[in-house]
């Protein structure tokens, strides 16, 4: 049981993340809604709110199995990195370089929190697998944000 409950913590704190690359991609294509030129990016973001979705939902689906109630929340300080800077920071200057930089900053985070979550003792192998192939996901999103960031630099 207390095996049960570490792992549904950290479940949780992987649930959370995905909340903030939801919240963090949306407040970004709101910002680029203001400029025609960048559709292609709100394109993008909208497909990785997508994906953080479907991820979350594959999560709270394990954490309901163990017997846990899954986090509605976003990650709060204390807990693992936070992934989305406060929203004024992130977006000044509003240009896609810095728009780029800064959701390539919170995809950092996201594997920063999946890494931690694998190198834990308290999960199980097949959710071992889930998270690694949820891990491999995320990243080839990460290196799209920095492949694109890389040429408005």
């Amino acid at each position: 049981m207390e095996k049960n409950t570490a792992a549904i913590e950290v479940l949780n704190d992987l649930i959370q993340i995905n909340n903030d690359r939801i919240a963090g991609y949306e407040k970004a294509i709101k910002e680029l809604k203001k400029k025609e030129q960048d559709n292609d990016l709100s394109t993008l973001f909208t497909a990785m709110i997508a994906e953080s979705h479907e991820i979350r939902n594959e999560l709270g689906q394990e954490v309901q199995a163990l017997g846990g109630s899954m986090d509605d929340g976003t990650t709060t300080s204390g807990k693992i990195y936070r992934a989305w800077m406060d929203i004024k920071a992130i977006f000044t200057g509003n240009d896609r370089h810095a728009v780029l930089e800064n959701c390539e900053a919170g995809e950092d985070a996201a594997q920063k929190a999946y890494t931690a979550a694998l190198e834990s003792d308290v999960l199980p192998a097949y959710i071992r697998q889930m998270l690694q192939e949820q891990q491999d996901a995320l990243r080839q999103s990460h290196d799209e944000i920095k492949s694109l960031r890389n040429q408005y630099a």
